[in-house]
């Protein structure tokens, strides 16, 4: 699932941002890529980033000051990058939220190794986690889910669906990665025509006009997307 992982890596020093973003994307993650805070602002407020690679020497601001925007709204993971390794830095990424610090100069696997680590805690922190879309709130530890405070009830196969796209907002999913993701291991589906079908009856239960669908739209030809940002709390 790497390739539904949205990376935001922001690094002034080109030839290093070229190499990470050439490394990560080897490991199957998309890479969104800046050299300065004004286009990794513009990035992240137009993407669903999971994880945030952050410089803290920037030539248009402080990495700190851009983390510390961020986490009052979102609990994005971030990484420092640094040249320098004062304690006092090091402690002030922490304070400020982050999740690790890396010292520069690093080795491309120890960066690897620590994404993949944070990423790790993402699964395992999820359950305990709230997760708001609008008018829509999901407990995932309890499995329940709310609109304007009225809880829905879903099938195993509508919730199973529901999961998934709350698990990947804003994420074109193909046809085939449903299957693959959900049905192969289940056997809850036989055919494509179970799809639409399933997905008809989500959009019943969530959507205000089922017909003019604001969650969940058909990307033709290709799959589904569930198009609200979702905040996880």
């Amino acid at each position: 699932m790497n390739h539904l992982i949205n990376i935001l890596l922001v690094e002034d020093d080109e030839s290093l941002n070229r190499g990470i973003s050439f490394t990560l994307k080897k490991e199957g993650y998309r890479v969104f890529s800046a050299t300065c805070l004004e286009e990794g602002r513009r990035i992240y407020n137009e993407e669903n980033i999971h994880l945030i690679v952050l410089d803290v020497g920037l030539p248009d601001g402080d990495g700190f000051e851009f983390c510390k925007e961020i986490k009052k709204s979102s609990d994005v993971f971030i990484i420092f990058l640094t040249a320098c390794i004062q304690e006092v830095d090091i402690v002030t990424g922490y304070d400020l939220g982050a999740d690790d610090y890396i010292p520069k100069p690093f080795s491309l696997m120890v960066l690897i190794s620590k994404v993949n680590a944070v990423l790790r805690r993402r699964i395992t922190n999820r359950e305990s986690q709230k997760i708001q879309c609008k008018d829509i709130t999901y407990y995932p530890k309890t499995m329940r889910i709310y609109k304007n405070n009225e809880e829905i009830f879903l099938s195993k196969v509508e919730f199973k669906l529901f999961k998934y796209f709350m698990d990947n907002p804003q994420q074109v999913i193909s046809k085939e990665q449903f299957f693959s993701q959900l049905w192969d291991i289940e056997g809850d589906f036989l055919d494509e025509s179970t799809l639409p079908v399933n997905i008809r009856r989500l959009r019943e239960k969530i959507e205000d006009d089922p017909s003019k669908p604001k969650y969940i739209k058909t990307i033709r030809g290709i799959g589904y997307t569930w198009t609200e940002r979702c905040i996880r709390q």
